[in-house]
């Protein structure tokens, strides 16, 4: 007979790995499982092994983050919807600040590769949305100013969610996303007003799927 294994106890395993790195604390199969109610096969049944673990805690990382983004249904306002995919980025962050950290770790591979990248892609597919409606120069890299929008996004999520800013500093991602988005060919003033609305979405400890 075959055992339905419970997401619950990947997504456990996975949490608690993340926060014992966090914390600087070996990871070891009997370490991993301390005090969860699990036994050491759980690492094998659900990771295979303790290099699957690794390799499963970047992807669900990016899993989550993917979540986040496709929670956020593009409006009429392609420019509120970059800014509200750079709230969902940082949300998500905030929410797993441990497992944030593990996404960026090179040392750990990728299960799906794509998969990640697809969270980049979102972003490029809004930029492209925007120069059609001309609120973008039509010489614009969507890609590169894709880029450059996640950049503000994670350098803030790095220096609040995992490191020494408060959490009111999450309010410079507005005039950095505003100054970004008008050297691409934005109105000054809309943009401001659009960002301002996007970024509105992380008062909240999620993001709805659309603005009121």
């Amino acid at each position: 007979m075959v055992r339905t294994k419970d997401p619950a106890v990947r997504s456990l395993l996975i949490d608690r790995a993340a926060q014992m790195l966090a914390a600087r604390q070996p990871v070891t199969l009997r370490s991993l499982v301390a005090g969860t109610g699990v036994s050491t096969m759980a690492v094998y049944t659900y990771f295979g092994s303790m290099d699957g673990l690794w390799t499963a805690m970047r992807q669900e990382g990016f899993t989550r983050l993917a979540a986040r983004l496709t929670a956020v249904a593009p409006s009429e306002d392609p420019v509120r919807d970059l800014a509200a995919l750079g709230a969902a980025y940082l949300s998500n962050a905030m929410a797993g600040p441990d497992l944030y950290r593990v996404m960026f770790d090179a040392g750990f591979e990728l299960e799906n590769a794509a998969a990640a990248d697809d969270t980049l892609h979102c972003l490029v597919r809004t930029v492209e949305r925007a120069t059609a409606m001309g609120r973008f120069r039509e010489d614009v890299d969507p890609l590169e100013l894709a880029t450059q929008s996640w950049t503000i996004g994670h350098g803030l999520a790095s220096l609040v969610a995992t490191g020494p800013l408060p959490r009111q500093s999450l309010a410079h991602g507005v005039p950095l996303l505003t100054a970004l988005f008008t050297s691409a060919g934005d109105n000054p003033e809309q943009c401001r007003r659009s960002v301002e609305h996007g970024w509105a979405l992380l008062t909240a400890d999620r993001c709805p799927s659309s603005p009121e």
